[in-house]
């Protein structure tokens, strides 16, 4: 895994010493040697984290002829079986490292290459024959691709503060990407949290000429063929999944020259990931747990079942509130856009486990909700979907009951609530009836927001209008999957816990559950293998029944969460929390309104940040995360240069009680 950056401009030549900058700024990202190429048109960075042909995958790199380069962020795991196919057509290779495979790949197919690959991969492809310069991005947006226009020229990063190092001025927020943040927990590509600032949609392609781009998609969910009926019982759908996911971890795993480690939450998916490298790969599995000193949040004790069982050398890190409280401006800096909830910072520190023991790859458990169906959100609307059909209360009471019986406050156990929040949005024909109440949960927080940072919103309005014009006819199960897979997974699941915290410590995550020949089996399943009743990614534990612990199958589903408010006044409050949201800092900042900020934070410090509602707790860290990237933005245009590390801010502040 790498960094990427670089500039084009048909008007003047580009600057080395301005990719240079980039670069640096990409350091965390490879901190194993970069490189650069430069030409009258384009310039190319590249920082490396190698994994693949250590010796020999030196980025940027060329075809034979010099007429056709790249720099390349993640890994193409096929680039194999595509070597075979292209050394047959008469491509000659120097190297055995993906990234030639990419090069000779476009040559021969130009952009239908981008489907035959199976990958995570952000790149730029500088072919001199034509003077264009392509940026592309994977189907689900595992690795990040920013890109900025300034006087005619493009300028291209894995991350945007590359793109801030060498900027003239700002950034500024946008209101629109506040207002999707505040909506959809995360901007919708191409929108970003700044002004100016673009990402390449996920499975998607960029064509830059001259002064002009055009963005063209290669990839899309697609739930049609549950809606017309795929073949398969439910043990055949099942035998094949698991091969598929067999075959998907084991190409993970096994191509790659460094050791490969797991993630191990103790749920179902991380669980499936670990027990198939230790029964299907010959080498000693490393796993890696976060563990919670509170007993609401800690999974310990299904970690540990499953590694006895394995044999694998585990490792592990507990992780307090104070802990979260402390790394948090870290977290932010590297999210780099406002959070609302604090699950990023125990992923930073597990990764940063994971770099200390040496490993540079984990493979997780990710996507594996998306694909298959195993989020609340897609029971929540199944609810809603019987509530609709059956005006029964005694029916519908019995359907909530069955829903999260782990959860101390569940809705279940107040009627009225669940009167009230399963009630709404029970229209069978919203294309969103599965995301209406997220939606609408997430924007009463635009309520705190100054007039100047409001919009009139459209977020939820564009994003149902984007929707497949087929999608009409899928099944509901498939339209919520298809919503999921645009918002949450790409800009937060993949980005703010994902590639962010990993790459932070020089880590690289590859993610069996969206290898494209599983998510295109997933794609077909029909909604009812699926969620069998209420019993969520049914056909997953049937297809590993045997290889998991009855205890780990049948237990209810936990999604992972961190404490949120009382991470940051529990167990003192650190000094910088009570800088961002001075009232000195909020007029500078001018996003949120001071009265409502300070009522907010005077309740949390009565209650020590416990106690608190699922709204309050999401204010409470959108207001903190986004006054802190603000205040990190200001200190590194004021300093003049781009801080890898935020403990240059002085954030690591002594704790007040």
């Amino acid at each position: 895994m790498c960094g990427i950056c670089g500039t084009y401009s048909m008007a003047r030549p580009p600057s080395p010493e301005r990719v240079e900058t980039m670069m640096v700024a990409l350091r965390h990202r490879g901190p194993d040697g970069s490189g650069y190429f430069v030409d009258d048109r384009v310039a190319l960075g590249h920082t490396r984290l190698a994994i693949v042909d250590t010796a020999h995958g030196v980025q940027p790199m060329c075809n034979e002829d010099s007429q056709v380069w790249v720099t390349f962020n993640g890994e193409i795991f096929n680039h194999v079986e595509l070597r075979a196919q292209l050394t047959d057509r008469g491509h000659s290779f120097r190297t055995r490292c993906d990234t030639e495979v990419i090069v000779h790949a476009w040559e021969e197919w130009g952009p239908l290459a981008f489907d035959r690959f199976n990958g995570q991969w952000a790149l730029a492809i500088w072919d001199r024959r034509t003077d264009e310069l392509i940026l592309s991005r994977d189907r689900y947006g595992v690795r990040p691709l920013y890109y900025t226009w300034h006087d005619g020229e493009l300028r291209f990063a894995s991350e945007m503060k590359a793109l801030f190092a060498v900027a003239e001025a700002g950034p500024d927020l946008d209101p629109v990407g506040l207002d999707q943040i505040l909506t959809f927990w995360a901007p919708v590509a191409p929108v970003t949290t700044f002004k100016g600032v673009s990402q390449v949609p996920p499975g998607s392609w960029m064509c830059v000429s001259g002064k002009h781009s055009s963005t063209s998609s290669y990839w899309t969910p697609d739930f049609t063929e549950p809606a017309t009926g795929r073949g398969g019982s439910e043990q055949q759908n099942a035998q094949e999944l698991r091969e598929r996911l067999i075959a998907a971890v084991r190409l993970r795993f096994e191509r790659s020259d460094v050791p490969v480690g797991a993630y191990l939450s103790g749920g179902i998916d991380s669980s499936v990931t670990a027990s198939l490298i230790a029964s299907f790969t010959d080498v000693e599995v490393g796993t890696f747990s976060l563990r919670f000193d509170s007993a609401e949040h800690d999974e310990g004790h299904f970690q540990h079942l499953l590694t006895r069982r394995l044999g694998t050398r585990h490792h592990e890190v507990e992780v307090g509130e104070r802990d979260i409280a402390e790394i948090f401006p870290e977290v932010v800096w590297h999210a780099e856009h406002p959070l609302l909830r604090t699950a990023p910072a125990p992923m930073f520190l597990l990764s940063r486990l994971v770099h200390q023991s040496g490993y540079k790859v984990v493979v997780t458990g990710e996507g594996a909700d998306e694909v298959l169906a195993g989020y609340d959100i897609f029971l929540e609307a199944k609810v809603r979907q019987m509530w609709a059909a059956d005006p029964d209360p005694d029916a519908r009471q019995r359907a909530v009951m069955q829903l999260y019986p782990w959860m101390e406050r569940s809705p279940g156990r107040a009627p009225a609530f669940a009167a009230q929040f399963f009630g709404q949005n029970l229209d069978p024909h919203d294309p969103a009836m599965s995301h209406r109440p997220r939606w609408e949960t997430a924007s009463t927080m635009k309520s705190m927001l100054t007039p100047e940072l409001r919009v009139d919103s459209t977020a939820a309005h564009d994003l149902v209008a984007a929707m497949p014009a087929d999608s009409s006819g899928w099944e509901m199960l498939g339209r919520a999957q298809w919503l999921e897979m645009r918002t949450l997974l790409p800009g937060y699941i993949l980005a703010s816990q994902g590639d962010r915290m990993l790459m932070a410590n020089s880590v690289e995550g590859r993610f069996p559950f969206l290898d494209v020949e599983v998510s295109r089996l997933a794609a077909t399943l029909p909604a009812e293998q699926k969620i069998k009743g209420l019993d969520e990614k049914h056909l997953l534990k049937l297809a590993f029944r045997d290889l998991l612990p009855k205890e780990i199958l049948s237990r209810p589903k936990q999604p992972y969460r961190a404490p949120d408010a009382a991470s940051f006044f529990a167990g003192g409050t650190p000094d910088w929390v009570g800088d961002v949201t001075s009232s000195e800092a909020l007029s500078r900042s001018g996003v949120f309104r001071p009265a409502m900020v300070s009522a907010l934070m005077s309740k949390a410090r009565r209650r020590l940040g416990r106690g608190m509602s699922n709204t309050d707790n999401m204010r409470l860290v959108a207001v903190l995360s986004t006054q802190l990237l603000l205040d990190q933005a200001r200190r590194a245009r004021r300093s003049a240069q781009s801080p890898v590390d935020p403990a240059v801010f002085d954030y690591r502040s002594r704790s007040t009680s």
